[in-house]
């Protein structure tokens, strides 16, 4: 907001303070006594105009950040999963999700005669502090799902999340994600070619750290459905898509343009709902990949007059 100086004198005489650059009016006596009582005591002290008087003035009301805005009591710290190292959590979860039992063709991404093991894919997800990108943004939480035999839980889907808590565990969570990945690893992804992966290679740069990524191969799942469905939704939106080709509504998503604000709030000390709710659409977001591939080699297979089966 700016103010006209003259306006800001007068503004300044009304909250009862001196402006500067001009004299003092002279004092008004009622008689000479006074006068001479109040010349014998001294100048009187300078009134200051106080911030909160001209903010009154001006009607300017102090807005505290949203992160401050808390509610009374005890505040809700708890985060899914296990701190594995000082800052760094680690949350480990399994879906009933059995692995095809054939090599997934890759025609449907423009790779004809190409297959890949499903057991050799990895699907995976970041979560940012912004959606522009650059070296100023980085990952908070990787996300990562890949078909596995689990002792316990047998054959299925194996979903594994690394959150950072504190902004020096991020080269932990790097190193981590890192040996996940072997040289036959296959990643897989949506819009994961340009905008997550260069984003982690450039944490990995930024931390010194050698780059596992660019070696491996990488089938980005965005371009392919773009190409079968554009036209036939309103966008090819992962949500969309989710909704439209595969029948999964989301109960009480949080949207991904809002994860940032989520994250800092956490760590400025807020509560962690928010962020549980980060984590619970990260989630989401690799299982979907898992089905994507399976549509889209499927209706590939339709197109081309033959049925592919995934078990």
């Amino acid at each position: 907001m700016s103010i006209n100086p003259d306006k800001l004198r007068a503004l300044r005489r009304q909250a009862g303070g001196q402006v500067r650059g001009t004299p003092a009016p002279p004092a008004v006596t009622a008689a000479a006594p006074r006068a001479v009582d109040a010349a014998a005591a001294g100048p009187a002290p300078p009134r200051h105009t106080s911030i909160e008087s001209l903010r009154r003035l001006l009607g300017v009301r102090e807005r505290k950040p949203a992160y401050m805005n808390y509610p009374a009591g005890p505040i809700d710290r708890a985060l899914p999963g296990e701190e594995i190292a000082p800052g760094l959590r680690l949350i480990q979860s399994h879906v009933a999700f059995p692995a095809p039992t054939t090599t997934l063709a890759l025609d449907f991404a423009k790779r004809h005669g190409e297959a890949v093991d499903p057991r050799h894919l990895l699907f995976f997800d970041t979560e940012t502090t912004g959606l522009a990108g650059g070296t100023g943004t980085r990952a908070f939480q990787i996300g990562a799902a890949d078909w596995h035999h689990d002792p316990v839980h047998g054959d299925g889907l194996r979903i594994r999340q690394l959150l950072i808590t504190t902004l020096a565990a991020e080269p932990l969570m790097l190193q981590t994600f890192t040996d996940w990945l072997g040289p036959d690893t296959v990643l897989s992804s949506y819009n994961g070619r340009c905008y997550d992966a260069p984003l982690l290679k450039t944490r990995y740069r930024l931390a010194r750290m050698g780059d596992p990524i660019t070696g491996l191969d990488h089938v980005d799942l965005l371009f392919p459905t773009r190409r079968r469905y554009r036209g036939v939704w309103e966008n090819c939106r992962l949500a969309t898509i989710e909704r439209e080709l595969l029948g999964i509504v989301r109960e009480d998503d949080l949207p991904g343009s809002e994860a940032p604000a989520a994250w800092l709030s956490y760590l400025r000390g807020g509560p962690s709902s928010l962020l549980r709710r980060v984590c619970a659409h990260n989630h989401q977001d690799v299982v979907t990949l898992a089905q994507l591939i399976l549509r889209l080699v499927d209706a590939e297979a339709e197109a081309a007059g033959e049925v592919f089966t995934a078990s």
